[in-house]
């Protein structure tokens, strides 16, 4: 969506971001804020946007593109249609969120920080769910919404992803 005008292709359309830019753009200390907003309207924070929002912030693309990568709730590339949140916190480590990741790699074939070649799922692991009594726990955000599914198994893990990947594919479940 937002990669074209930097390859020389069709500038990106960032109408949606112009209400965030009016609010927010001459607001002391808003940069994290416009970013979030900008990353919840195109679900990734992409080389165009932060150069878009540098333009017409008056801030040097360098400085955002730091503070982008120096906090991880920011994503610089497209996320799945699923994005699997896989908590790693105390309890989730001591529980087993080790073996989980290792399930959801093998039947996914990604790793943390990739998506899957058909744009399904988006592993990122997470430092807590705040869901410490169903550990180990993993949250998937999808266009229905957010499930959390919890007291987790490398069996029960891969019947869940099974599921979600044939209803995405329009599978009869």
């Amino acid at each position: 969506m937002c990669e074209n005008c930097c390859k020389g292709g069709a500038a990106a359309d960032f109408t949606a971001l112009a209400p965030v830019l009016e609010k927010y753009g001459g607001v002391k200390g808003s940069l994290i804020t416009i970013l979030q907003k900008t990353q919840d309207i195109y679900g990734y924070l992409s080389l165009d946007a932060i150069n878009y929002i540098a333009a017409n912030i008056g801030v040097k693309p360098a400085k955002i593109y730091g503070v982008a990568t120096f906090y991880t709730q920011f994503r610089l590339k497209p996320i799945g249609k699923n994005l699997i949140m896989l908590c790693k916190g105390t309890a989730c480590h001591v529980n087993g969120a080790d073996l989980i990741e290792e399930a959801v790699t093998e039947f996914l074939g990604i790793s943390d920080g990739e998506t899957t070649s058909d744009g399904l799922f988006t592993l990122n692991n997470v430092a807590c769910l705040g869901c410490c009594s169903l550990a180990p726990v993993m949250m998937v955000k999808g266009a229905d919404g957010e499930e959390t599914f919890g007291n987790l198994t490398k069996d029960s893990v891969r019947a869940v992803l099974k599921e979600i990947g044939d209803r995405e594919k329009g599978v009869a479940v």
